[in-house]
């Protein structure tokens, strides 16, 4: 995901692909906890994924 993309969308399509990844890290923690989850780099991508999420939605409240 890049950060130009996520400007072009509005508040409400970002709040709620934000929700999707936030329940989707949280199965990933679990899965990876109990040693089922093949890919553990997958959790890092996803936390830089939120966090790009969480910049542009307040750089849209700033405007």
């Amino acid at each position: 995901m890049e950060f130009k993309d996520l400007e072009n969308k509005n508040t409400v399509e970002l709040i709620k692909q934000k929700t999707d990844l936030v329940t989707k890290l949280f199965d990933m923690k679990m899965k990876n906890s109990l040693g089922q989850l093949t890919g553990p780099h997958q959790i890092k991508s996803l936390r830089r994924d939120i966090a790009r999420i969480n910049t542009a939605l307040i750089r849209k409240s700033a405007r």
